[in-house]
Order: C-alpha cells, then sequence, then structure tokens
C-alpha cells in the first residue's frame, strides 16, 4: 500500500487545512503584533465571541439537514430583552433561572420555525426572514423605548464580566456534549442521514420531519441562551443587540466546513471555523487596517478559506473514488 505523504494526509483533512490555516493567520498576525498572542487578548477573543462560538453549534445541526436560519440573532434579542426587563423591572434576579426562561423563549421560537418549515413545507430562509423580522419586532415592542443598563444588571453581569469563568465553562460543555452527540448518538447520524438524502431516510424509518423540527429547536434554544449569555457579557440589554451577526455565525460554518447543500460537517471543524473568525475580527483592527477596509479584509479572508475548503473536499471525493476502484 502506497504511503501518503505527509501533505496529502494535511490537505486529505478539512479540519487538518482548517489547522494549516489558523496557525499561518496566527503567525502573521504574531508577527505584525507580538502582542496578540498574549494571555489576556486570547480570553477576551473567547469572551467576545462566545455567542457565535456557541450559536455555530446550533447552525451546524440546521445546516446539515440542508436548512439555514437567519433568525437567530433576533431570537437572541427577544431572549435577551425578555430577561434585561425582568431585572430591570425587579421581577426576577435569580441567574440559574433567568437562563431557564431565556432557554425557553428560544426553544419556543426554535419550535415554531421547525414547524412551519418541516409540516408546511416553507422553505428554511423565506420563514427564517419572516421570523427574523417578527422576534426582532418582539423585542422592540417589549421594550417599549426602554433598555436595561448596566445598574438593572449589575448582579447578573458579574457571571459574565471579563475574567469571569461562567462564559467559557457554559462554552467547553456545551462543546462536548455536541461532539458527544453528533458523533456517537443515534440523533446525531439521523441528522446527517436527513441531510444525505430526506427521502433514503424516510423509507429507512426516520421520521424526517420530527428531526428537522429538532434541529431549529436547538438553534432556537441555543440562540435564546445567547441572548441571556449577552446581557450577561456586555452588561446591558437592547433591541438591537447583535443585529446582523447571523452572518458571522453562518460563515463560521461554511468556514468549518459544513456543506449548504446538507450532510456533512463537524463539530471540530465548526469550531475551527469560528474561531478563525474571532480571530480576523479580533486582529483587524490591531494590525492597524482601516476601519473602513475591515470587511473588504474579512471579507477576502472568508473567501480564500472557503476556496481551500473546496478544495480540499475535491481531494478528498477524489481519495474516495481511487479507492472505491480499488
Amino acid at each position: 500500500m502506497e504511503k501518503k505523504s505527509l501533505f496529502k494526509k494535511l490537505t486529505g483533512s478539512r479540519e487538518a487545512s482548517l489547522v494549516i490555516v489558523l496557525v499561518v493567520l496566527l503567525i502573521v498576525i504574531s508577527v505584525m503584533n507580538p502582542a496578540f498572542l498574549s494571555f489576556t487578548n486570547i480570553r477576551q477573543i473567547f469572551l467576545n465571541n462566545a455567542l457565535t462560538l456557541m450559536m455555530a453549534l446550533g447552525m451546524l445541526c440546521v445546516m446539515l439537514t440542508a436548512g439555514i436560519d437567519i433568525s437567530i440573532t433576533s431570537i437572541l434579542a427577544f431572549s435577551g430583552m425578555t430577561i434585561g426587563l425582568l431585572q430591570k423591572y425587579d421581577v426576577l434576579h435569580n441567574t440559574f433561572l433567568l437562563f431557564v426562561i431565556g432557554a425557553a423563549i428560544g426553544l419556543f421560537c426554535g419550535f415554531l420555525n421547525g414547524t412551519i418549515i418541516s409540516r408546511g413545507h416553507v422553505a428554511p430562509i423565506i420563514c427564517t426572514m419572516g421570523f427574523m423580522y417578527i422576534w426582532r419586532g418582539m423585542a422592540y415592542v417589549i421594550s417599549n423605548n426602554a433598555w436595561a443598563s448596566g445598574q438593572d444588571v449589575a448582579g447578573f453581569s458579574d457571571f459574565g464580566k471579563d475574567g469571569a469563568p461562567g462564559p467559557y465553562i457554559i462554552l467547553i460543555i456545551t462543546y462536548v456534549i455536541f461532539f458527544i452527540v453528533m458523533k456517537w448518538t443515534r440523533f446525531g447520524r439521523r441528522i446527517y442521514a436527513v441531510g444525505s438524502n430526506a427521502e433514503a431516510a424516510e423509507i429507512s424509518g426516520i421520521n424526517v420531519a420530527a428531526t428537522v423540527t429538532s434541529v431549529y429547536m436547538i438553534m432556537g434554544l441555543l440562540a435564546g441562551l445567547s441572548g441571556v449569555l449577552s446581557v450577561s457579557i456586555y452588561a446591558s440589554a437592547q433591541p438591537n443587540m447583535q443585529y446582523g451577526k447571523e452572518m458571522d455565525v453562518i460563515a463560521a460554518c461554511v468556514i468549518g466546513g459544513v456543506s449548504m447543500s446538507g450532510g456533512r460537517g463537524s463539530v471540530v471543524g465548526t469550531f475551527l471555523g469560528a474561531l478563525i473568525i474571532a480571530i480576523i475580527a479580533k486582529a483587524l483592527p490591531l494590525v492597524g487596517i482601516d476601519s473602513i477596509a475591515q470587511n473588504l479584509v474579512k471579507g477576502i479572508i472568508i473567501l480564500a478559506v472557503v476556496i481551500l475548503n473546496v478544495l480540499t473536499q475535491r481531494a478528498m471525493d477524489r481519495q474516495n473514488l481511487m479507492r472505491r476502484e480499488i
């Protein structure tokens, strides 16, 4: 049997190619700004991008079924605004219960998304676009032109303040759970099966509609939790919070090798994709790139990584084809 070279081994794996991109990116940034890899800076990268890192896991599940959800930051705003107002008007201040309420709101929003898409056979982009306006509108309606300030959420914001372990613990637990579920459970295999071939999955006994509804509920749950976490990290609740950030979540998944047509992607790849997005966002201002040009540079880097992903996938497909022919 012919032994593969190290280069072929690395380029024959999406995750390995992303690690190479990440290392090269860090080296280039460190040369331009040696202080970038300081412990404080790395900690802030994870803290400031905790919401993207968390929601990327839900988007992974949705995209594995060949779906998409662009309502996630609106769900986040609705959930975050709700728990912010509960504290502002002294209704509730218990941290655990606030997270439970935020998760429940997100779960309900995700259930409506998933039910309409799976039972009503509405295109995911159309359904979630409608709910994107609805949930954001709900956040504005319940706020009634008010917002929760740092003073209103003073006790709760201690959970997510810089240096507190809370957000990091939530991220670690979430990624460990998703890694186990997606790799070794029947539910994880069902998600991949539905995305690969929904008709074949249905014939094999998988309830496709229930599976699709479930992934949107998972996405909603994580968006709801992210809304609560956002209030804690940024010590405020406003209806426009995280506006437009759903594109970063989708980009993280695409960079991580998640297929838009479903059936292909991994938790590790999603994490690496989200980390690349986070590092780019943090590095561009630090290396002296003008704010006007930051989106341009960010877009070019993202496009380059996606092209590398496509080339890697083609190489993997060719290798698999050659094995079958042998």
